[in-house]
């Protein structure tokens, strides 16, 4: 039987391992995937999404890391895995909840900046505005002009429309006529 990918494991494929030179710097491929990559994170941890939504792993949330690993498959693997799906955002309420969990305990503050935006990072995907704020709030703490940019405008599409529109097709929400105006040229954020 094959073990189970760790902690470690999560965290050195999304970030690279320890000791590699880029270990924790930004990476293209967190916003420009490729099918390629998909099929790795698939391979070697899609075993382990439906377990860390099922709770499974919530003793993870108890360490910075373990935290961080569990956001990173419930609020990314989750975005890549099932891409262009429902199945895309099953991991969000997980995410924001251990993400909420690591905040009052501070873990963020032990990573470096790139890797804390993940913590931060399942509030912009959320589609209630007192998320998108704290947010904004939170990757202002960061700094980056494209970070801000960006959490800025998840923030004023959800002040909007009160959710993301690009998300309707495959959540099968009806779409109104002022979101298909706004989708002809939206960002779809690799949905």
């Amino acid at each position: 039987m094959t073990q189970a990918p760790s902690i470690r494991d999560i965290i050195d494929f999304w970030f690279l391992p320890l000791g590699h030179p880029d270990r924790g710097k930004p990476r293209d491929i967190w916003w420009t995937s490729t099918p390629e990559f998909d099929a790795e994170m698939i391979e070697r941890f899609g075993s382990m999404i439906p377990r860390a939504l099922a709770g499974e792993l919530d003793a993870w949330k108890d360490s910075p890391e373990g935290a961080l690993a569990l956001i990173l498959l419930c609020d990314q693997f989750t975005r890549n895995c099932f891409r262009k799906t429902a199945r895309a955002f099953d991991g969000d309420a997980r995410a924001i909840e251990t993400a909420r969990y690591a905040l009052a305990r501070f873990y963020p503050s032990v990573f470096p900046p790139d890797m804390r935006l993940f913590f931060y990072m399942p509030f912009g995907h959320s589609e209630h505005l007192a998320d998108q704020h704290l947010a904004c709030a939170l990757f202002e703490t960061i700094g980056g002009e494209n970070n801000i940019k960006s959490a800025i405008e998840h923030r004023d599409v959800v002040a909007r429309f009160g959710r993301f529109p690009h998300r309707n097709e495959v959540l099968g929400r009806a779409t109104t006529a002022e979101e298909i105006e706004y989708l002809k040229n939206a960002n779809r954020y690799g949905q």
